[in-house]
């Protein structure tokens, strides 16, 4: 005769949740544009199109989604450095308004487009250490 056992109050040695990932190794390989399994293979194809597999461990990353986070992130960084920098350097020089506006326009675009592939790396990084979306 078997008994009926819950599987929640005694999980079955099969049921048992895969091993931990160390997260900050993955997010420091996905924000170097690496694999966040093994940090060889390239994570992307293309400056933000993500690799479907890393060719030198074979990886799944296709089921990877960063979706707005690393958007929101550079923004949010981007805007607070640069709008700090631009207040110190007009209280300090006082430069013309086009030399301003010329300036950090420039230096926004360049930070936000820098910052934005390492932020994806970062959450494809998160997101493969925490398991999440079937990695």
């Amino acid at each position: 005769m078997t008994q009926n056992v819950d599987p929640i109050l005694a999980p079955d040695a099969a049921l048992a949740a895969p091993a931990e990932r160390p997260a900050w190794p993955a997010i420091r390989k996905g924000m170097r544009h690496r694999c966040p399994n093994c940090g060889e293979g390239a994570l992307y194809e293309k400056y933000l199109k993500l690799n479907t597999s890393c060719s030198v461990c074979g990886e799944d990353l296709s089921r990877a989604r960063a979706d707005d986070g690393p958007a929101y992130m550079s923004i949010l960084v981007t805007a607070h450095v640069m709008g700090t920098l631009q207040l110190l350097i007009y209280e300090l020089y006082q430069p013309s308004a086009w030399f301003m506006a010329v300036s950090f326009s420039i230096g926004v675009v360049i930070m936000a487009l820098a910052l934005l592939p390492r932020f994806k790396g970062l959450i494809v990084g998160v997101q493969w250490a925490k398991r999440m979306h079937g990695f």
